[in-house]
């Protein structure tokens, strides 16, 4: 896979981790405290995490977190997750996407994933997983309007 494409999908997906970590950063403690602000960002660097995995099966996170937010009941965490623990979890995501973008070939790009609501190849698994991202990103972003009447601006391009 040529290395500008390369380069320019980790712009992008590596802006959209960006984006969901500013919205934490962002979040006043009284806010992150509702179930639907630290779930959200767990939520989304959970499937984050998955989909970088690329497959349901043999898919493990890192602990503190558990296979839970896979249960059809929708099984949410008895204690919110910290700022701190939800950060390191995002830190642990952009280095496992960086990683799965530099080894991404043509190959591994047509590799066929799974999951419940589909089939894709890892290319647009990856595709699918930024706008998942995003889209968690942006709702952060408007119930911190909501709150506070500010949220942090659009990212171009991945800082790191």
């Amino acid at each position: 896979m040529d290395a500008s494409l390369r380069d320019s999908i980790w712009n992008q997906f590596g802006a959209s981790l960006d984006m969901l970590d500013n919205a934490i950063v962002a979040c006043p403690d009284e806010q992150w405290a509702k179930i639907d602000y630290w779930y959200l960002v767990y939520h989304t660097l959970f499937w984050t995490d998955l989909y970088l995995y690329g497959s349901v099966d043999g898919f493990d996170p890192p602990e503190p977190y558990t296979l839970d937010e896979l249960d059809p009941a929708g099984i949410i965490p008895a204690q919110p997750y910290t700022k701190d623990e939800l950060q390191n979890y995002l830190a642990y995501c952009r280095d496992k996407s960086r990683l799965a973008v530099e080894q991404l070939t043509d190959d591994r790009a047509q590799r066929r994933c799974s999951f419940g609501w589909g089939e894709a190849s890892y290319l647009e698994l990856m595709l699918y997983n930024m706008r998942h991202i995003q889209h968690g990103a942006a709702q952060l972003n408007l119930l911190l309007r909501k709150s506070t009447d500010s949220a942090p601006s659009w990212v171009a391009k991945a800082g790191l």
